[in-house]
């Protein structure tokens, strides 16, 4: 099992962020930790490995890049029926790899870091696709690209079903008024990982789920190191629990970094009032 200190599992999902060319499917699943500490990643692993595994002995050796992903479609979504969940949309389980695997529902995004995943061990390229409002796959392939929603079942998008999708997130005309290319830029690992700990983030935010959060915003401080925002969130976060003194020094830094913050004086009124709890706690 990989059932370990809470430490342990923050170093360990740091030392894989350090790699050049980490798994991205072992980086979620130490997310995943977060809320699963018992949760077994070498478990979860094999189990991706199992399902390329299956497509694979489907397709012949030289099979073309489309034709394995007809037979990735068709296993994943109808023999499995991985699904995208639209009535539970903002179940916290459709944002963690483990529970994808367990009940075979997710969000967008979730479901195409495994169909990723599973592609990458058929030897496809696939990339991730962080267009707005919902994520989406792209591969090369001889004359073009294909761009896949594994959240409909791995369907092909053509261009105006792409743009009908921009014209619901952007505002009025901007969507026909840009070139598409833009909203599809592959994704880089670490780039995945931020949007997936984004829509934690906001469940758990709205849910009032301290703990949870505070497991959410340790691994987003590590993913954007730089994003002063985030270090201001979890020292918010450490302050719902109690943990007065890394509140204060996670606001004090955010002060440090951002002085001219439009929150720094709430969060400078903030800090002081901890200065103060911090010195009765002496």
């Amino acid at each position: 099992m990989d059932g370990m200190e809470p430490q342990y599992r923050l170093e360990r999902f740091s030392a894989l962020l350090c790699r050049e060319d980490f798994c991205l499917a072992e980086a979620c699943l130490l997310v995943a930790q977060g809320a699963y500490p018992e949760l077994d990643v070498a478990h979860y692993l094999a189990r991706i490995d199992a399902l390329a595994a299956a497509v694979k002995g489907r397709v012949a050796g030289d099979a073309f890049a489309e034709q394995k992903i007809v037979a990735l479609n068709r296993h994943l979504f109808t023999e499995l029926g991985f699904r995208g969940n639209a009535l539970d949309y903002y179940d916290p389980r459709n944002s963690y790899l483990n529970q994808v695997l367990e009940r075979r529902a997710g969000i967008p995004i979730t479901l195409s870091i495994l169909y990723m995943e599973i592609g990458r061990r058929l030897g496809l390229r696939l990339q991730g696709v962080s267009f707005p409002g919902h994520f989406l796959v792209k591969l090369r392939v001889t004359g073009g690209q294909l761009v896949l929603d594994p959240y409909c079942g791995g369907e092909a998008q053509s261009e105006s079903q792409l743009r009908a999708r921009l014209a619901q997130v952007l505002p009025l005309g901007e969507a026909d008024a840009q070139p598409l290319s833009q909203f599809l830029q592959a994704a880089t690992p670490r780039q995945i990982l931020a949007r997936l700990l984004r829509n934690l983030k906001g469940i758990y935010l709205q849910s009032e789920e301290a703990q949870n959060m505070l497991e959410v915003m340790q691994r987003m401080v590590m993913v954007a190191p730089h994003a002063a925002e985030e270090l201001r969130d979890r020292g918010l976060a450490y302050l719902r629990l109690d943990c007065f003194r890394a509140a204060l020094a996670d606001l004090q830094d955010y002060l440090e970094r951002r002085p001219d913050a439009p929150d720094a004086d709430e969060i400078r009124g903030r800090a002081a009032a901890l200065r103060l709890v911090c010195a009765r706690l002496n």
